[in-house]
């Protein structure tokens, strides 16, 4: 098994890359076509409807109290985690908690020469849904980094749809949550997950706002709700590009870009050098390293069908792919990180040097995990503390503002034809009889 390889020194090398990188953006009809028949069904029968569509994936009874954990189920789960992995989990939100708690939310007010006084200050939202993806990723990281920053930002009420029905439980991702200070969590997952939050039923709370991971159905009924809450983002399947030269041992880029595959069939992983033995040096180290991964399977099929090796010898045309590319992480493992770093502007996070692996940013390196995928590093971030802030301008005109201002609102408002406006402001400025 070898990723397919691009020389970007001929012609059609650019075409090959669009191709590759458009292949994993088209959402599927059918999808489309169930998410929305879901969304329906919740939004017009509520918890009726959400058991119906539950009791179809999981073929089991459910009553309404299956639905989410009771606090006495809580505590049994978390019972039976090990000491060693509670203890990880702490330390990851230690340090997530740190970062996030660094990024600081600026309040203002001034007063103006004419006295009047203008600023803006921020307020939590209130009521926030978190999505955490059971099956293959059922993972206790994707509930810090995706609660951290809300409860560093104050949010009120966190409430989290985690798909365990007719499944076994992680205790991991329940113990996360209660750390994070999940109000409540909800057994439910798929489209009908993200429509009982966004539409709200008598057992799942209506939220302001929806984010976390999940599979394509989730991901399109996030874009389908999208109005109706706030959504974090249209996340893709996950992404790396690394950058690696000589410099570094082969089997550590080949092991990184395992690490991005054995996510999802869909995961794109994509090694750019400028030697292109070192591109057929890691290959080889890919063949030798997937016969021992349990996740082998996956890994191999997303490595075949989306991963790419590009070679190219120019720095700046390196750059110029990373920049095309927009990738969700970045590694840069070259000679020529400090001049490359300062060319890339498009990445969702980026990982220097050679003991800096994608997989410390997944767990515990401090930033968040939750980045633009598909490209839209180009005009987006990382999840952030602002992700779960509302700013608000705060206006106050004194009576010598609107008389000095008021006479150019008028003419503005007149301009555009818009008489009533320019009213509001004459009758503050008629002299009283």
């Amino acid at each position: 098994m070898s990723m397919k390889i691009i020389n970007f020194g001929k012609k059609n090398s650019l075409r090959l890359l669009n191709q590759s990188l458009n292949s994993r953006r088209i959402t599927k009809k059918k999808t489309k076509s169930i998410v929305e028949k879901i969304l329906f069904q919740i939004k017009s029968g509520g918890d009726q409807s959400l058991i119906k569509i539950e009791q179809k994936f999981t073929k089991k009874k459910i009553r309404n109290k299956d639905l989410f954990f009771s606090k006495n189920e809580i505590r049994e789960y978390i019972k039976l985690l090990d000491t060693r992995t509670r203890r990880d989990i702490d330390l990851a939100f230690e340090r997530v908690f740190k970062f996030h708690k660094k990024q600081k939310i600026y309040n203002f007010l001034f007063k103006d020469k004419l006295d009047n006084k203008l600023g803006y200050r921020s307020m939590p939202i209130q009521n926030l849904g978190i999505y955490v993806p059971g099956g293959k990723a059922s993972y206790p990281s994707s509930v810090i980094m995706n609660c951290v920053p809300a409860l560093v930002a104050k949010v009120e009420n966190i409430y989290m749809c985690f798909p365990c029905l007719g499944k076994e439980v992680n205790p991991a991702v329940i113990y996360a949550a209660t750390k994070c200070k999940v109000k409540k969590i909800f057994k439910i997952g798929g489209a009908q997950a993200i429509g009982a939050m966004a539409y709200g039923t008598k057992i799942v709370p209506k939220v302001d706002k929806i984010v976390g991971p999940g599979n394509e159905f989730v991901t399109y009924a996030k874009k389908e709700v999208f109005g109706e809450v706030g959504i974090d983002n249209i996340a893709g399947p996950s992404e790396v590009t690394i950058v690696a030269d000589t410099s570094v041992n082969p089997s550590w880029i080949a092991a990184d870009l395992i690490a991005q595959a054995e996510h999802d069939e869909n995961s794109q992983c994509i090694l750019i050098s400028p030697n292109e033995n070192f591109i057929k040096q890691v290959n080889r180290e890919i063949k030798l390293q997937l016969f021992t991964l349990p996740k082998r399977n996956i890994a191999e099929k997303s490595l075949h069908e989306n991963g790419l090796a590009i070679y190219s010898k120019s720095l700046k045309q390196i750059a110029d792919i990373i920049n095309l590319i927009a990738p969700e992480h970045l590694e840069l493992v070259s000679k020529n990180n400090n001049k490359l770093v300062s060319l890339v502007k498009n990445a969702g996070s980026i990982f220097l040097d050679k003991y800096s692996p994608e997989a410390m940013g997944d767990y515990l390196a401090g930033p968040n995990h939750v980045l633009p995928t598909s490209g839209s590093a180009k005009y987006s971030s990382g999840l952030s503390v602002l992700d779960f802030i509302k700013r608000q301008s705060i206006i106050k005109i004194s009576k010598r503002g609107i008389e000095r201002l008021g006479s150019s609102v008028i003419n503005l408002a007149n301009f555009e034809n818009l008489q009533g406006h320019a009213n509001s402001i004459k009758k503050r400025l008629e002299k009283r009889k």
